[in-house]
């Protein structure tokens, strides 16, 4: 795979970074984007076989600049993702969850299209929803709206795309840091109370939901998927 290309867009952390180095190890030139110069040099140090970019997912132009300077992409990953949408909805901030929006599903969205015209046709797409979309768990109809609007995408832009590949990846819990905005010691007790409940009686790791989302985008026979990878989260109720 020495001769492909894979670009991560949200690639500075959490899933996206994990994927980008599960995709250097398979021997891909892997570029990453992210909107913080920090976490950039960072990851250079770390790192030092990924090139960085600093873009946002949400400014088509400034992605475009990326994937021109690229060229040819053979993988693309999008792992957008955003702290915000969470709450009751009787009370839910909604100029808050138009923000979550703007952040992950605006943000795949003009990310693919800015990337669209560089895509090898034997290339892929990968998208990072989340198992919100497809669960029950009070307090997230917000973010659960703005996952399921980014798992829509999957199945009719494969078709519409084809013959470049296009699927989904659904995670669960993960210990990632999206939940950074907890204390350390609330986030360890919950983490231990929702792994009692998972059928595999653990939290993701970041790398876990990589190993499927680089499956995604490489497996040649696979498109229009959605691969739930949620530790059997979707099939119990966590509280």
């Amino acid at each position: 795979m020495s001769d492909r290309t894979a670009l991560v867009v949200g690639g500075t952390s959490g899933i996206g970074l994990a994927a980008a180095r599960r995709l250097d190890a398979l021997g891909a030139a892997v570029h990453i984007v992210g909107r913080s110069r920090e976490r950039l040099n960072e990851v250079a140090v770390t790192d030092p076989a990924l090139t960085g970019h600093r873009a946002d997912g949400g400014d088509r132009d400034e992605i475009a600049a990326v994937t021109e300077a690229i060229g040819e992409i053979d993988w693309l990953i999008v792992a957008l993702t955003g702290s915000e949408g969470v709450g009751p909805i009787a009370d839910l901030d909604l100029d808050m969850l138009r923000r979550a929006f703007d952040a992950k599903f605006w943000g795949h969205l003009t990310t693919i299209q800015a990337a669209l015209p560089h895509l090898t046709p034997t290339g892929s797409i990968t998208l990072i929803g989340a198992i919100t979309a497809r669960t029950g768990m009070p307090g997230t109809a917000g973010v659960a709206a703005v996952n399921g609007a980014v798992e829509a995408l999957v199945k009719p832009l494969a078709v519409e795309l084809a013959p470049v590949r296009v699927n989904g990846v659904s995670p669960g819990l993960v210990d990632t840091p999206w939940w950074s905005g907890l204390p350390d010691d609330v986030r360890r007790a919950y983490f231990a109370q929702a792994a009692q409940a998972l059928p595999v009686r653990r939290v993701a790791t970041a790398d876990d939901i990589a190993e499927v989302v680089v499956l995604a985008a490489t497996n040649t026979n696979i498109t229009g998927t959605v691969l739930e990878a949620d530790g059997g989260a979707r099939l119990v109720s966590i509280g």
